[in-house]
């Protein structure tokens, strides 16, 4: 298992920001959300890709979490 480690990587990047609608519940700022992808590689082997978005205060740069 210790040389699985070695040999895997994760590597991000940011696809792009965008302004969402809504305010920051702690300060009122704008909210900003952030499309980032995560890719996992083995050796040169592409295992998983996913993109996520996130959103951030642009006010306190808190994380902002969406419940539904």
């Amino acid at each position: 298992m210790c040389l699985l480690v070695y040999v895997c990587e994760e590597e991000e990047r940011e696809l792009g920001r965008k302004q969402a609608p809504g305010a920051c519940p702690y300060c009122g700022g704008k909210v900003e959300a952030v499309d980032g992808e995560s890719r996992w590689r083995l050796w040169c082997m592409l295992i998983c890709s996913k993109i996520k978005r996130k959103y951030f205060c642009t006010l306190c740069n808190r994380r902002l979490v969406l419940y539904m």
